[in-house]
């Protein structure tokens, strides 16, 4: 049985942001855990862009893919491409970076408690 278009852009697709979502997860676990070092942040997220950019690049529709991939881009920028990348900046921005990580899954989550049955209440909670 051979694949539609549809369904075959449908999957790259699928991967795409798969690969997008599992580079995010990756890195917030290397940056909570404090004994990893800059070279093994580097080799671990070296070896997740390459893997990232092997795929087929896709149109991005959610604010939140789109901001994740600008997220990865610019971290990649910031420490792979950097030759001055050390521990003790990976120590730096180790915080800063989790808040942003942070702020992304929170963009991606909003999008899950908008009826509107629930909005009504919310508006006048403070009224009493």
């Amino acid at each position: 049985m051979a694949y539609t278009q549809k369904q075959i852009e449908k999957f790259n697709r699928q991967k795409y942001i798969t690969e997008l979502e599992k580079i995010s997860k990756n890195i917030f676990r290397m940056l909570r855990n404090t004994h990893v070092t800059s070279k093994d942040f580097v080799l671990k997220f070296e070896q997740l862009k390459k893997k990232f950019d092997e795929r087929a690049e896709v149109q991005l529709d959610a604010e939140y893919h789109q901001q994740l991939k600008r997220y990865i881009l610019r971290l990649y920028k910031d420490t792979c491409e950097n030759e001055m990348f050390s521990d003790k900046t990976l120590d730096d921005i180790r915080d800063a970076e989790m808040s942003n990580l942070n702020r992304l899954q929170k963009l991606k989550n909003g999008t899950s408690y908008k009826k509107d049955k629930h909005k009504s209440k919310r508006q006048h909670e403070d009224w009493g």
